[in-house]
């Protein structure tokens, strides 16, 4: 198993991470939770080295084939929406695990994090450092994110890290009544709205809630 610095030094130091909660904090982020979770989670461990000193920064990094990492302020925002409604939740279903960063948030505060990545190599790396850091409550899937993962739902809360131009209807089938998914909308990266839809025992719930970035949601798997 790799040896990981989990503690980390300099720029990804403990100081540096209290810095990082104090911003969230002065952005408006509240669950005590939810800022432990972005506390104890080793940012820098899930960018490249070149960018690890960077790495609690607000701001979005690459990862590799066109993916990034979301800023601390989304990550922590997009969280904190989708249990405001019902906490705890206890099955979450991730699209998009990109170096794994947000499952490894959400594992801290919900039962079972179901996660699914279309590009490969993201997938294995993030399956490998997740288990090399004994987060146990996370499965992975290589698969189109479009397709959700229906043999494990229903679930509590759906988080969709790509924005598609609509919501993908399969993912509306597979959130239980109660519960909460968050997506980004839109057709480019400049115009994009994230919603939150909460799924009612005879329909759905559709909330406007703040422009965001995301990349593109894309079909199939390489």
């Amino acid at each position: 198993m790799t040896v990981l610095h989990t503690e980390g030094i300099g720029m990804t130091s403990r100081r540096t991470r209290e810095r990082m909660i104090r911003r969230l904090v002065d952005q408006g982020i509240q669950d005590k939770d939810i800022l432990d979770a972005m506390r104890n989670v080793p940012r820098h461990l899930f960018v490249d080295d070149a960018l690890a000193s960077r790495s609690y920064e607000d701001t979005a990094l690459p990862i590799g084939h066109g993916q990034t990492i979301s800023q601390p302020y989304i990550v922590a925002k997009m969280t904190e929406l989708l249990v405001a409604k019902k906490k705890p939740l206890k099955k979450v279903l991730e699209i998009g695990t990109g170096c794994g960063y947000q499952a490894a948030v959400l594992a801290q505060i919900v039962g079972h994090v179901y996660s699914v990545e279309r590009i490969q190599p993201l997938y294995q790396h993030a399956k490998d450092l997740l288990t090399n850091l004994q987060i146990n409550n996370i499965s992975f899937l290589h698969s189109d994110g479009a397709w959700g993962w229906q043999e494990k739902g229903l679930f509590d809360g759906i988080l969709v890290a790509a924005a598609p131009p609509d919501i993908p209807e399969s993912l509306l089938q597979q959130l239980a009544v109660g519960g909460t998914m968050l997506i980004p909308i839109g057709v480019s990266r400049t115009e994009q709205i994230l919603k939150r839809v909460t799924r009612t025992a005879s329909g759905y719930d559709i909330e406007n809630l703040e422009t965001v970035s995301f990349v593109p949601f894309l079909a199939g798997v390489n």
